[in-house]
């Protein structure tokens, strides 16, 4: 495949997806479903009409994220009417007919369909955070982590809801919230005929039958069935407290505390809150 010419021999080659009428004219990606899967989008009139900035360092995975754009998903369950973008993804929807987890964590006992959801979990015990934002000191254990916080450096919600004008920074929160309006829940409980339209929800809700709490605190045995609990708790060890009053000196390792202090300043009611999200 041709690249651009004058690049530095020590460059590493990047392929881009920015919508940009000026980018570089070398190896154009058109947007078709069944093309090539080439270095830049260049924002021609067959590119796909979408500005975001997307980059990468191979060419396999701006192949995989212009499925995006196309819609195709060449990935089919032979069970059901189920397809996906991702190969990774039809497994681990294939693990839900088949109700394997064959990837065990030997610390804590989560199972899980995939070795890549296993190698993520891992990092709840080592503490790793590979993904290093470039505007400031914040690192994550995933991808997606990343992106939701870098959307905080640049305020872009491009993602927007038709029904209700929700904006979100990634396509996936979007399209989660959309089952808020279509009422769609396909998670589903096979011991019973509880469904969810979040699969975190029918996790918690799985754990009432089987009691497993997966999620261990390695200070103190505090066990959990939500990753998120297992992080708000591990704040009463480390005495993390990032949520500040702007009035006072007083922080809160919760918010819900930090809101119930601020009605102290406001003289209201203290507030009652519902259970935290995923």
């Amino acid at each position: 495949m041709a690249k651009a010419g004058n690049a530095s021999p020590t460059a590493v080659p990047q392929n881009v997806c920015d919508g940009s009428p000026t980018a570089v004219p070398q190896n154009v990606c058109d947007g078709s479903p069944t093309a090539v899967p080439q270095i830049v989008c260049d924002g021609s009139p067959t590119a796909v009409p979408q500005k975001h900035g997307y980059r990468t360092a191979l060419e396999f995975h701006l192949y995989q994220h212009m499925r995006i754009h196309t819609g195709d998903k060449p990935f089919k369950c032979d069970q059901c009417d189920y397809s996906a973008a991702q190969k990774s993804n039809l497994v681990s929807h294939l693990a839900e007919h088949s109700g394997k987890k064959p990837y065990m964590c030997g610390e804590c006992g989560y199972r899980t369909d995939q070795k890549s959801n296993l190698s993520k979990h891992m990092r709840t015990h080592t503490g790793e955070k590979p993904y290093k934002c470039d505007q400031c000191d914040y690192s994550a254990a995933k991808q997606y982590t990343l992106d939701r916080h870098l959307a905080k450096h640049t305020g872009d919600k491009p993602y927007m809801c038709g029904e209700c004008g929700y904006r979100a920074a990634l396509k996936f929160t979007l399209s989660r919230h959309m089952r808020t309006h279509t009422g769609e829940k396909p998670y589903k409980c096979d011991q019973c005929d509880y469904s969810a339209a979040r699969k975190c929800h029918l996790n918690q809700h799985l754990a009432k039958h089987t009691g497993d709490k997966p999620y261990l605190c390695g200070k103190c045995g505090y066990r959990t069935v939500r990753k998120s609990n297992l992080s708000l708790h591990m704040r009463t060890h480390t005495g993390y407290k990032p949520y500040k009053c702007d009035q006072c000196d007083y922080s809160a390792a919760h918010k819900p505390n930090l809101d119930r202090h601020l009605s102290k300043h406001k003289g209201d009611k203290p507030i009652r809150f519902e259970r935290l999200p995923c």
